[in-house]
């Protein structure tokens, strides 16, 4: 019994591509028509697209407290390949940090943050809402119509409609606009990227959120040493005044029994006690007036640096789909596409 045979020879290939090529041949004007046109669509792309510009902010994050022990040991595991979990519990180390730079808080602050657009003091809300002219769909609207957004207001203010405005500008912003990346883990550089079609408010946005953050990280770094500081300079200023009382009442004391005759020292127990006032509050404030000291050394070691490498400048880069770039894309792709498109319909229907 004869086993069928099928391997295509070389002869039988070449036989089937002539008969394509011949094909393809005969639909030359269908091919060359789509890529013309598929040309003409790429230029019109090109026009249209708005081009997007980037704003990139890079900066250090340097904290005192990381250095030396724990975080050293740490440093030395991670650099033999060893990964220990790091200070895990920190909301400024990697994925943490990406994440509060595109949290809703950080990024409604920043959009209220104020700026100057064409001589006019107004808010990144209302340039984002100005820059997509929403406006001019909102004058028909009398719930939309006297919405603004004025610079550093305060968010127990807003309606309801502020809010679902806001919500709708930080989904954008954050999902399409915005990106925060920590490129290596034992260097502590950030890299953030505002990406958006306003040249302008690419880089005030990118830069307002950098210094929004900034400033909740080196609040909250430093908080519990700033409120033992508070407290410990509120007693203080009261066993300040009470000692300057007590020096007071010493005085006045010592007055009542000048020249007193000897016989009659109980007369003198005020005096007396004002003085052992004086000497404890004295001694008090020595102590609180040494610890407040040490406090605000405390305040300053604990308070970290945030050290800007790069800021954006302008002009910013942009991916402006050029007129050649945009002919040749959408020539070569219509071409290809509807060579695909003979191909199927020569081997579903013939």
């Amino acid at each position: 019994m004869e086993t069928q045979n099928d391997e295509i020879s070389l002869k039988e290939l070449l036989e089937k591509t002539k008969v394509w090529y011949a094909y393809l041949l005969s639909q030359y004007k269908i091919i060359v028509l789509a890529t013309v046109i598929g040309a003409i669509l790429g230029l019109t792309f090109s026009f249209i697209k708005k081009p997007i510009y980037t704003a990139t902010l890079t900066f250090a994050l340097e904290d005192e407290k990381s250095g030396g022990g724990l975080g050293g040991a740490l440093g030395l595991a991670s650099s033999l390949g060893i990964d220990l979990g790091g200070d895990g519990g920190s909301i400024f180390t990697g994925s943490n940090l990406n994440e509060l730079f595109k949290s809703r808080t950080m990024v409604e602050k920043t959009l209220l943050t104020p700026v100057t657009v064409n001589g006019k003091v107004i808010s990144l809300a209302e340039m984002y809402i100005q820059n997509r002219k929403w406006r001019d769909s909102w004058d028909d609207d009398r719930k939309f119509k006297s919405i603004q957004f004025l610079p550093n207001t305060k968010r127990k203010y807003f309606t309801r409609v502020h809010d679902s405005i806001l919500g709708v500008i930080y989904d954008n912003l954050s999902k399409n606009s915005l990106s925060v990346d920590q490129k290596d883990k034992k260097v502590s550089i950030i890299s953030m990227d505002v990406a958006t079609n306003n040249e302008l408010f690419s880089i005030y946005f990118c830069e307002a959120l950098a210094r929004q953050v900034g400033k909740f990280y080196i609040e909250t770094k430093s908080k519990k040493a700033r409120m033992n500081m508070a407290v410990l300079q509120k007693q203080t200023d009261s066993i300040r005044a009470e000692l300057n009382a007590a020096i007071n009442g010493a005085a006045s004391a010592t007055d009542e029994t000048f020249m007193l005759n000897p016989a009659m020292n109980v007369r003198r127990v005020p005096s007396v006690r004002r003085e052992i006032d004086v000497q404890a509050n004295t001694a008090i404030l020595t102590e609180l007036v040494k610890q407040s000291e040490l406090a605000k050394v405390t305040v300053r070691k604990e308070t970290p640096l945030i050290q800007v490498i790069d800021r954006p400048i302008l002009p910013l880069p942009n991916d402006r789909i050029g007129k050649g770039l945009g002919i040749v894309f959408g020539g070569v792709l219509m071409g290809i596409l509807m060579t695909v498109y003979l191909f199927l319909k020569k081997i579903l229907f013939n």
